[in-house]
Formats: structure tokens, sequence, C-alpha cells
């Protein structure tokens, strides 16, 4: 796997290569010069090897659009004779277990693709019911598209279990899911099974990502909430991350680290964000802190979470408003971009990375800064203040 994904990923722009797409590339000038005004003509003109600055000069006053195919071309020439630059993220040698990968459209894939990017083995749990949907998009290649990694390469899953997080052990199974036809033909998907059939094929991990929530009442307020609703929210998507935690750090390599996806929520008031899926990612949050503790001090292992911003996600959209909670991010975070699951998994890609070594207990925001908003501007309270606005 690591042979046919990139070994790092640049934080400054990703690796290039001759045969990737001008796409790709068109996020990544910055590895000539993003800063094009402020940057010198001599400067950028030894890095395409240009004898002169006259030269360069009038490359660089033609169109945008001859700028930016100088400047592929620059990044894919030089990256021939020397290293890219910037401060790496390397993660080869590095295997990773992803919980909750179910489509190619949330969190968690993004996640994967970024980790795979950094050279990472990747290893998938999918949720029993959902995995031969997954399975089979895979294998007849409906993914495809979303597995582009920035040189070009496809990620690759090494191995994806069926896991139920709801279950730490076999003996926690009612009888009506051990019956349930969605799980016939299939075992060892408890907590505990998983975690000894990745130490039975792999050895060990290096990286645990909890990407899985589920609240069978979030579109009840809390007062409606029922207690098994309110129980199940917190079992699935709080207490699911503490079993996997618990049962994955003894094959965890020392230096290991371990993330979680929160959400706003957790400490301000979302409505419509019921069932007790507050309370989850609140105690969610809390328990990363504990976690940091005790992993830390007993296994050497980081643990943090990512409170991220609204995704349209195929999850999200159980939600029901997730497009009306993207629109107000647009319409009032201090930057006015839809937040994309690739900036997720970068962010991810570095938490788990040595880059973030001293990093753990941490929840950090990933959301344009609109938790640090105290009001929503968009009201007409603030139409007199002429509040500067961007178009996305």
């Amino acid at each position: 796997m690591a042979a046919t994904a990139s070994t790092a990923l640049q934080i400054t722009a990703a690796r290039p290569s001759i045969s990737s797409t001008r796409r790709i590339f068109k996020a990544g000038i910055a590895s000539v010069g993003a800063d094009s005004n402020g940057m010198s003509c001599a400067k950028l003109a030894s890095t395409r090897h240009i004898s002169s600055v006259q030269q360069f000069q009038r490359n660089f006053m033609s169109s945008r659009a001859e700028f930016h195919k100088f400047s592929v071309k620059a990044v894919s020439e030089s990256s021939e004779t020397k290293p890219a630059s910037g401060l790496p993220i390397n993660l080869k040698g590095k295997r990773a277990f992803i919980a909750g990968i179910a489509d190619d459209n949330g969190y968690g894939w993004a996640i994967a693709k970024s980790l795979a990017a950094a050279g990472a083995e990747i290893l998938v749990g999918t949720w029993v019911p959902a995995l031969n949907i997954f399975e089979t998009s895979l294998r007849r290649g409906k993914f495809d598209d979303s597995r582009v990694l920035p040189d070009g390469s496809l990620m690759e899953i090494t191995k994806v279990y069926p896991l139920d997080a709801v279950f730490d052990t076999l003996d926690d199974v009612p009888e009506d899911i051990k019956t349930n036809k969605r799980y016939a033909g299939l075992s060892k998907w408890t907590v505990q099974e998983v975690a000894e059939s990745v130490k039975q094929d792999f050895g060990n991990i290096d990286i645990l990502v909890h990407s899985l929530a589920n609240g069978p009442e979030v579109s009840k307020s809390l007062l409606e909430t029922s207690r098994k609703g309110y129980l199940a929210a917190i079992s699935a998507s709080s207490y699911s991350y503490v079993s996997l935690l618990k049962h994955f750090i003894p094959i965890m390599n020392p230096g290991g680290s371990s993330i979680s996806l929160s959400y706003i929520a957790a400490e301000r008031i979302i409505p419509g964000y019921g069932g007790g899926m507050s309370s989850a990612k609140a105690a969610l949050e809390s328990d990363t802190k504990v976690l940091a503790f005790e992993a830390g001090r007993k296994h050497k292992i980081r643990v943090n979470a990512i409170s991220a911003g609204p995704l349209g996600s195929r999850a999200a959209k159980a939600i029901g408003f997730i497009d009306t909670m993207i629109e107000y991010s647009i319409a009032n975070a201090p930057l006015q971009n839809e937040l994309s699951a690739d900036e997720v998994g970068n962010t991810a890609a570095f938490l788990v990375s040595p880059l973030a070594s001293a990093i753990t207990g941490a929840v950090i925001y990933v959301d344009n800064g609109l938790n640090a908003m105290a009001v929503g501007i968009d009201s007409p309270v603030f139409k007199d203040l002429n509040i500067p606005t961007y178009k996305h």
C-alpha cells in the first residue's frame, strides 16, 4: 500500500508528479510562490532554473491561465531533481485503523485519504449493516474518483472489518441482533473481536480514529428524548470511543495517536441537534481529556478530538437541517467558505504525525472560525455595521 501512496503530505502543497492533473496543481501553486507579489523575481527564477530575471518577468506578466501552466511545469521539473519544499507530514510505515467509514463523502473517508497521502497503511471498520454495500462499491470502482491522492495514485484500503462499536464483546449482543438478517453470515464484529482480528492480521497499529456517531432520536428535543434514546446516543457516539481505545491500546505502538470527531453542540446550543447527541459530544470531549492523561501516562499514546464544522454528508442528512447549518456557517464564520472534508482530513494527519508530538488532550476546531463567534452577524440587528463579506 505504501508503494502506491505518497510518502509525505506537504503542508505547503501536495507533492506533484508529471502525470498529475491540472486540478491537483491549481491548489499547489504555492510551491513556486503563492504570494506572487512578495517573492522576488530572482528567487522564483532560480526555482525554475531560468537564465534571467527578465525571462521570468515576462512569464509573470502573462495571463492567469498561463501563470498556472507555468507554475505546474516549474514544480514538475523541480520535483525530479530535488525534494519538494515545505514541512512534510510523513506517516510512512505507520498503520491506521479508522472506525466508522461507510461511504466516500464523510469525514472518516477524508481522514483516511489524508493519512494515506502521508504514507500510512489504512484499515477500516465499517458498520455491519453497511458493510456489503461499502465493499461492493469499492470493488466495482464506484469510489475510484474519490480515492485519488495528490500524487495521482489511488488510496488503497488494506482490509475492511465488520464493526458494531455499540457492543464490546459477543456476550453483550442481544439475541435479536445475532439473528438479524443484516448480521447474517458475519462474525467477529464486536469491538474486542475486531481488535483481536487486527492483532492477528497485522500485529500492531499506530493510529486509531473514531469517526462514528448515532442518535436514534436526534430529531427530538432533549425534553422529548426518551431514556433509551439518550443512552443509545451516548453509547454509540461517545462510550464507543472509550471502548475502542480500551481494546486497541494493547496493540498500539508507543508514541501512537488517537483522534475522534466532535461538534460545537458539545458546548453551545444547536436547536434541532437533539436526542442526546449534544450530550454525547460533550461527553466525548470530556473523555478526550481524561483518556489523554490515562493513555499518555500508561501507554505513551496521544488523544485528541477535532470539532468539525457542518458537512453535507449522507450521515449528516439524518439531522434534517444540515444544509441550513452550512449556509449559516458561511454567512457568520470569520472565513466565509464552505468547509471541505479534506480540511478536516489534513488536520487529522497533522495531529497523528510527529509534528504534533506535544499535543494531547486538545479539542481542535476546524470550522472556519465559527466557534469563535458569539452572535450571528446575518441578523438584521447588524445590518447597519457594514461588516465585510465576500462571495464564496
